[in-house]
């Protein structure tokens, strides 16, 4: 299997996905804004960053 490297769309959109997940979260914690649908489910925002990430590295279309 040949890995390489991804698009630069597909990097923006999980890097984008990834630092609106942790800045929202880190919000919430100092109690700044909450945005709900983003704190109650940060786990599978950024799993899902990470899998789009880790199929753009394998896929070479993607």
């Amino acid at each position: 299997m040949r890995l390489s490297a991804p698009t630069k769309v597909i990097f923006l959109i999980t890097l984008v996905i990834a630092v609106v997940t942790v800045v929202a979260v880190l919000a919430s914690v100092l109690g700044v804004v909450t945005i709900p649908i983003v704190v109650q489910h940060a786990f599978w925002f950024i799993t899902a960053a990470y899998v789009l990430l880790a199929l753009g590295v394998t896929l070479k279309n993607l």
